[in-house]
């Protein structure tokens, strides 16, 4: 029908274009065939091609990708709609910014707050890298690193940027993202009350899952598979725990192993509950993060396990970083802190999500 028409249309293009502009993608598409659609916008836009969505409602494309520009059909200025720019999934194409500066600039810092983001996940990065993600030119990266860099941020080197304070990070064992850890030692404390003796359960990599760990004490006989070395070393010191970890690369400030080597590991394994980690989730973008290296992790991490909690302090909530894993229905469960507004709830609860507050 309409829907799988659509489906073909999108990846017939994916043959190559130097720009390719979308026309109200989703409508008439039914939630559950969405999804389809999403996954080649992203695609295109992980391709570096410029990608642009013309829609009257920007919500439908939330957490697409930070390399899409979305321009509002009911907007008479025909730019940007402003209102929606801070969490949409949108940035600025390299052409398009480049001939209209006073558009540049108002999108650069955004830009730089999520290049921001790409580092506190990853470390480090390339400009080039940094460039195609972001769909704009180097010379315009090396501006924003610049920026960064006077900030006390980052430093600069050959080729790219490092976090500035990654390396006492690592020597000490600490984690990048501490902000709102009130909240995650709430959830971290009720998290841990739903694993019984004996169980197998992964624990992501993240403050809010490490919280988890030092709570998890208590327990006999757990079999706990990790991708983040503090938590494993929290965890191998209890005696009677089996404590496993996968392969893959080492990213500082995560304390995690990532890349396909991980991903492989969580393929040929099964957990009883998974304690999922998430930058931002909302309703219609799903689950998103700052960078692309964990996605097929922590989808691995998805499918090893028979039940999945979301553990996301309630200030992440209609947030949406800078690339989306999936949509909602790969969670079965939501533990947040009592922050969360009654609309969330009743929001998660109509797709059939139990939500879970830590007060």
């Amino acid at each position: 029908g309409g829907n799988q028409q659509k489906v073909v249309i999108a990846k017939s293009i994916l043959r190559e274009p130097k720009v390719v502009i979308l026309d109200e993608p989703t409508r008439g598409i039914d939630v559950g065939a969405r999804a389809a659609i999403y996954d080649i916008i992203a695609d295109l836009a992980r391709r570096g091609l410029a990608v642009i969505v013309v829609s009257s409602d920007l919500d439908e494309v939330l957490g697409l990708s930070h390399r899409v520009m979305v321009l509002n059909r009911g907007s008479n200025r025909g730019i940007l709609d402003r209102e929606h720019a801070g969490r949409a999934a949108v940035m600025e194409l390299a052409a398009v910014g480049e001939r209209n500066p006073e558009l540049n600039a108002g999108l650069a810092e955004p830009r730089r707050r999520k290049i921001l983001d790409w580092l506190q996940e990853e470390g480090s990065a390339r400009v080039r890298d940094l460039s195609l993600a972001f769909g704009v030119s180097e010379a315009t990266i090396w501006k924003d690193l610049e920026k960064l860099e006077s900030d006390g941020h980052v430093n600069r080197q050959d080729g790219g940027a490092f976090l500035r304070t990654m390396p006492k990070q690592v020597q000490t064992l600490s984690l990048q993202h501490m902000e709102n850890i009130e909240k995650k030692r709430k959830i971290g404390v009720k998290a841990a009350s739903l694993v019984g003796d004996g169980e197998t359960i992964i624990l992501d990599s993240g403050s809010t899952t490490t919280e988890i760990a030092r709570n998890l004490t208590g327990r006999s006989s757990l079999t706990v598979i990790t991708n983040a070395l503090n938590i494993a070393l929290t965890m191998g010191a209890v005696p009677g725990y089996a404590v496993h970890m996968p392969g893959g690369q080492f990213k500082a400030p995560t304390l995690s192993l990532s890349g396909d080597s991980a991903a492989d590991y969580f393929r040929d394994v099964h957990a009883d509950k998974l304690f999922l980690a998430t930058a931002g989730v909302a309703l219609e973008s799903g689950l998103t993060y700052p960078s692309l290296a964990d996605l097929q992790v922590k989808q691995a991490m998805i499918r090893a396990a028979s039940h999945v909690y979301l553990v996301v302090d309630s200030t992440k909530i209609n947030r949406s970083s800078f690339t989306r894993l999936g949509p909602l229905d790969v969670i079965h469960s939501v533990i947040t802190d009592d922050g969360i507004r009654a609309e969330d709830v009743r929001a998660f609860e109509n797709r059939g999500i139990k939500v879970i507050i830590a007060h």
